[in-house]
């Protein structure tokens, strides 16, 4: 990609390499996460029931820790729940289209560790859900619902990775475009939350301070695996998880947190959106696509969100499962504490 050849020279040209300004950030950052604390945030997290996306991406934490037999176990069970039409991780009346498809990267590295066919098979039948039957808007954008027309900022995080990754990416770009060109605020920078394509108006036009970190790590995720020949792309999409961070950090609280809102001050402040901008930074600065003056901000929000954990391993006042209109504990924020290590442990080793 010209991109990563961009970085390569410039990472190449660069005085300071990137330990160092991690260091350098960091001071001797004695908050920082240890292994007894991440053991414990793992353990809490697989102790939690799991809906489809929540199975989803607890897995891809797995994936992205590199921890090979857990993501075997998690893509098994995620196949043994698998809808006839395809669906992933479907317990009982999941009303989720894309959702499902949050465990399919974990049932594609399984498979192709493994080589068990039934796991390659499942993928398929995932990725072929997605492309040819799962409802959708008259452009071809996919539907977060089965029983209404919605397209909701989730989305993005939860098929467009796994289109990619299944060898689709320009489905993924198309993915990414049309829920974008629906819920983008350009005013705020932000993404709303849902829209509802039936009645072309918002469900939900605020900006969902979770949402905004589900299409960041989700832009983040589809442009680090997009090929040589999406450059265009994959450079149009970093811009836009880079104008998402912004409209973020403009809202980033003294204490490295986010309101659920994030730019009405008088919803409760919430921790898993911190986590999730952590991760974009760590994963865009190791990529190359953002800048180190970002490493800041995410180390004071890592600092916030380390903070949250509590002595069982849970990730407190997050915005909270099942209903998320409170704060409190979810897979996802469990997860994205993971992922946020994961990504930060790659970039100090760069």
């Amino acid at each position: 990609m010209r991109r990563r050849q961009f970085v390569q020279s410039a990472l190449a040209a660069a005085a300071t390499p990137v330990t160092a300004t991690l260091a350098g950030a960091a001071g001797s950052a004695p908050w920082a996460a240890d292994a007894e604390t991440v053991e414990r945030v793992k353990r809490a997290m697989l102790s939690m029931q799991r809906a489809s996306w929540e199975q989803g991406v607890a897995a891809q934490a797995f994936v992205e820790l590199g921890d090979d037999e857990q993501v075997v176990l998690m893509a098994k069970e995620a196949v043994l729940r698998q809808t006839k039409e395809g669906r992933l991780s479907v317990l009982y009346t999941d009303n989720g289209v894309t959702d499902p498809a949050a465990s399919g990267e974990a049932v594609l590295r399984a498979a192709r560790m493994s080589g068990d066919a039934d796991l390659e098979q499942a993928a398929e039948r995932m990725a072929g859900y997605l492309l040819e039957k799962a409802p959708r808007a008259a452009d071809g954008t996919l539907y977060h619902t089965l029983n209404e027309p919605e397209i909701w900022v989730d989305s993005m995080y939860m098929a467009p990775p796994f289109l990619s990754a299944a060898g689709h990416p320009e489905e993924a770009v198309r993915q990414l475009d049309g829920m974008g060109e629906r819920l983008w605020n350009a005013e705020k920078q932000l993404y709303s939350h849902r829209w509802h394509e039936g009645r072309r108006e918002f469900v939900n036009p605020k900006a969902w301070g979770v949402g905004n970190g589900w299409a960041m790590a989700g832009l983040a995720r589809v442009v680090d695996s997009l090929p040589e020949r999406l450059a265009p792309e994959g450079e149009r999409l970093a811009l836009r998880a880079t104008q998402t961070l912004e409209g973020c950090l403009a809202h980033l609280r003294p204490d490295g947190l986010f309101h659920n809102i994030i730019d009405e001050p008088d919803t409760f402040v919430e921790t898993n959106l911190s986590q999730m901008a952590a991760y974009t930074i760590f994963r865009g600065v190791r990529s190359g696509w953002l800048g180190r003056r970002y490493l800041r901000p995410a180390l004071e929000m890592r600092k916030a969100a380390t903070g949250k954990v509590d002595e069982h391993g849970y990730v407190q006042d997050a915005c909270g499962a099942p209903f998320f209109d409170a704060p409190g504990r979810s897979t996802e924020s469990q997860a994205f504490f993971l992922l946020m290590e994961a990504a930060h442990a790659r970039l100090s080793a760069t």
